[in-house]
Formats: C-alpha cells, structure tokens, sequence
C-alpha cells in the first residue's frame, strides 16, 4: 500500500514546486525593502535575509566578507589564530588581529567516498568527467566555498587545499592510532607509555612542520571518541579497561584505583557492587550497583584527564603557535570527559540536533572553554538518496534543510561562547554506502559535483549575517504567542503530512541497517 502513496506524494510535491517557482517569479517584482520589512516583522533578521536571497530580491549584510569576515579595525596583535574573550562575547582571533567566526566545511575532497570503502567514488568520476584532473576543481572549490560564505576547511580536507590561502585544521588521530577503535566502543590505552610516544611522535610529524603557517587554525586530536555507553557499545571505560589483557598498563591503573577506593579490600567491593570476585584481578566488566557507576566515572575522570594532558602536551610542545582544538565529542560526553577538556584551548562538539544551545552552554558551564561545531548537518528525504545510516536529522526536502540550516545557525551564534561551526560535509555518500555504510544526503554538492542550489543560496546568507548574530547586531523581533508555531514548526508539520510514507520507509530502512550492524 506504500507505493501508491509515494507517487501521489510526488505528484502532490511537483504541484507545490510549480507553484513556488510561480510565486518566486512573481516574487522578483516585489519591493526588496518592503519584503525586508515584512519579513523582519515576524522573523530573525537572518532567516529573513535567507528567504530574500531564495527569493532572488537580494540583500546587503551589515558585516564585510572576503575570506575571514572582518568585523571591526584590527583590535589585538597580529600572529596566529587564537581565542579571545571580548566584554563577555568569544571571538577566534585571526592572524591579522581581526574577531571572527570559524565557518567550515568538512571533507572538502576531490576523492570523494568509495562505495562500501574500496569501489569507485561515484563524486570523483562527475569531477573527472567535469574537471579533468584535481587542479581545475581546486580553483573551482575554492570559488564555491567563499561564494557560499564559508572561511575554512575543516576535518578530513584535501591537503592539497591547505597552499590555496584559506584557514584550515588538522586532526591528528592520537587515540585512533594507539589502538582505540571507536566504532566498536574500545578506548585506547592512556597509561600505556606508547599512547604517549605515539602522540609526540605524529605532533612532531604533523606539527611541528606546520608551527608557523599563518593559515593553520589548530588542531583537533581525535574524532568521536568512545567515552562510555553510546550507541555504539554499551559498557563504560572502566569495564573496557577491566578487560584488557593482565599485562596491559591500563589494566594495572584500573585495578590500583579499585583496591586505593576500597582500601584494598575485595569483600567491600563485593558488597558495594553486589557481586562475588575473589580478587581484584577477577572482577566484571559490569555491575548494577550505584556504587559500580560512581567508581565507574571516577575512573572515567582519570583517563579523560591522561588523554587530554597528553593530547595538549604533545601538540603545544611541537607547535606552540596553534589552537588545540579539542576531540570532536559526538554530542554532549560524559561530565568528567568534560571537565578534563579544559585541558584544550576549544572544545569542539560534533551536535546533529535541531537546536545546539542546550548543549553547547553547558559544555561551556563546565569547561568555560569556547566552543566550536565540528560538525552538524541535515539530510533531505528528496534527494534521492538513502538516508538509512548516518547521524542527523532528516528534512522533508531542500526547502527545509534551508530552514533548518538558519536556525541552527542564528540559535548557535546567539551564544557568546559559540566561534563557529563545520558543515558535514562537501558532497553526498554513496547511495550504495561508505566504508562504514553511510549512504546520507549530507553534501552541499550531489554525488554529481552540482550544489544545491537553493540550500547553498540560504547557506550562503546565513554564513554572511552569523557574525552579526554573534556580535549581537541580529537581532531577534519577538513573536505574538500566536505566531509562535510559525518560525519553525509549520514547514515540519507540512513535511510529515505530505512526506509521511517517505519518512516511514525511510525509518524502517534506519531501523534494518541499524539491527544488521548488530548482528
């Protein structure tokens, strides 16, 4: 009974599309002023700027843009990129001693993604077929990315694009290359002395040489981390360390922090967890007990601390010039994770939420570090793609992905400890899956090289106004109570009642791809 809802759904969407390419049209003959101001009335100036620009009215931003947006004379010294706190609003600093935002896109990459890892790259034949060879896409990579707005090129870029004049980060892989596998929920080993060899080594590799170019933003150490019960792996970090091998450094620290909480005394243990180890070295995994989760995240504390003294050490010792940008948490991690990220100069967040404020501000109550979007996106159900496995949430079509775009972002930059934000990513995941089976319309570009049009035309808008937003020069006109809905709900609720077939396939093929990893 799917299927004949599906294409009357898409009938129904042709028909709404026709109608909105005629209102556009008749759009274009409206006063741009008199549009502003209406819109203005019962919207953030930014979303109103974004519905301007799909509308082809046009808009003058109240900030500069060329490259880094320049908001103000030149107000510290000139150096590096760096943080600073200015009458209680966080700025990244750039070279030339101007305030502004990190506005970035993640895998800016002319390779693309293999289809299930070692295939073909479906978005590297269109750039073939358009582009003839890496160069002529560079120049056209880099058009796009300051014709959109953005400034820098975040996590997983080709470096190839690091010598093009445009701020960029690296990510180091402490963690990742000690032996933590993630994906599988498996940290590595921090008291092991090779986690620390490991990370000097690849800071003096990957760092040092870069200490004084002026176009590095800084450093993220890892991606994604596992620091405790997840999707991934249900467990916590002092049972991945109880499973270690006897002869494991980690193993060791795990089961000398035990015997120091319980004066070396397993019967106490016992008791407390509720379990019958003999001793300390046959202890479980898991237990029920509170008092197993408080030693839990008291061991927590103790590797999050090691982890991120380490990181910082090893990356300030090879270059001294740069940010630590933080580990790239997937959401809000656990409080001790948080608070031994004080260690970095940035704590970045990977937040695929409708709404990033909850998060961000507490991550900044707790580390009183600014914070940056390392990544967040949305994924249209009209684009053709699966959208079954990958984080984020899933939009009616292009159209909302827009709407979703501004809010994120006015809502995000509204907050003074917010200095940017990452797009994931460049291009579209193969239909057929990734490596890992992402398979998700996260790309400002199709698999075929070609944008979005009206999603980058909103993109481009709202990347121009966040300055202002975050400077406070947006701002919000509050809404009558009976307007409220407006801002944001009614285009969901459209989406659901018109796309609703799509989101239930789209849903079980979630749920499917989610139990076969399982498995």
């Amino acid at each position: 009974m799917i299927a004949p809802r599906l294409v009357s759904t898409a009938r129904v969407g042709q028909a709404l599309w026709t109608l909105i390419r005629t209102a556009r049209k008749a759009g274009r003959g409206i006063s741009a002023r008199l549009w502003g101001r209406w819109a203005g009335a019962v919207l953030p100036r930014a979303t109103a700027a974004m519905l301007i620009g799909l509308f082809g009215l046009g808009l003058t931003t109240a900030a500069p843009f060329d490259g880094v947006p320049v908001l103000n004379p030149p107000a510290y010294p000139p150096g590096y990129f760096r943080v600073e706190e200015h009458q209680g609003v966080w700025w990244l600093v750039d070279p030339d001693g101007h305030a502004t935002l990190s506005i970035g896109i993640d895998n800016v990459t002319y390779d693309g993604d293999r289809i299930l890892g070692s295939g073909p790259s479906p978005y590297q034949e269109a750039a073939d077929r358009r582009y003839h060879g890496p160069q002529a896409w560079i120049r056209a990579a880099m058009a796009r990315l300051h014709g959109w707005g953005f400034n820098t090129l975040g996590a997983w870029s080709d470096e190839a694009l690091w010598s093009q004049r445009v701020p960029y980060t690296v990510i180091l892989d402490f963690a990742a290359r000690s032996g933590a596998v993630s994906a599988q929920g498996w940290p590595a080993d921090v008291f092991d002395p090779r986690f620390k060899r490991t990370a000097t080594a690849i800071a003096a590799h990957d760092a040092a040489p870069r200490s004084h170019d002026r176009m590095l933003v800084g450093y993220f150490s890892d991606n994604e981390l596992w620091w405790g019960t997840d999707w991934r792996h249900r467990g916590t970090v002092l049972g991945a360390y109880l499973e270690m091998a006897p002869t494991a450094p980690g193993r060791r620290r795990a089961v000398q922090f035990l015997r120091a909480r319980y004066q070396d005394n397993i019967a106490a243990l016992d008791r407390a967890w509720g379990v019958a180890a003999l001793d300390f070295w046959d202890l479980p995994a898991q237990a029920p007990a509170a008092a197993y989760r408080a030693d839990a995240d008291a061991f927590l504390a103790l590797v999050a601390e090691r982890y991120f003294a380490v990181s910082a050490e090893a990356i300030h010792r090879a270059d001294p010039n740069h940010l630590y940008l933080g580990a790239r948490f997937v959401g809000l991690p656990p409080t001790p994770v948080l608070v031994a990220a004080r260690a970095a100069d940035v704590v970045s967040l990977n937040l695929y939420d409708r709404d990033p404020r909850a998060a961000v501000e507490r991550s900044y109550a707790v580390t009183g570090r600014p914070i940056l979007i390392s990544e967040f996106s949305f994924r249209a159900l009209d684009s053709g793609l699966p959208n079954t496995v990958g984080a984020g949430p899933w939009v009616f079509n292009e159209w909302t992905r827009a709407w979703a775009y501004v809010d994120y972002v006015t809502r995000l930059e509204s907050l003074p400890e917010a200095i940017g934000y990452h797009w994931f990513r460049w291009a579209d995941e193969p239909r057929q899956g990734r490596g890992d089976g992402e398979n998700s319309n996260y790309g400002l570009v199709s698999l075929g090289d070609d944008p979005y049009a009206g999603f980058v035309a909103a993109v481009a808008i709202t990347n121009r106004a966040a300055a202002d937003v975050h400077r406070g020069a947006e701002p919000r006109v509050l809404l009558p109570q009976a307007f409220a809905w407006y801002h944001w709900s009614w285009y969901d609720i459209l989406g659901v009642l018109l796309g609703g077939p799509r989101w239930i396939v789209t849903a079980g093929g979630a749920v499917r791809a989610y139990l076969g990893r399982q498995t």
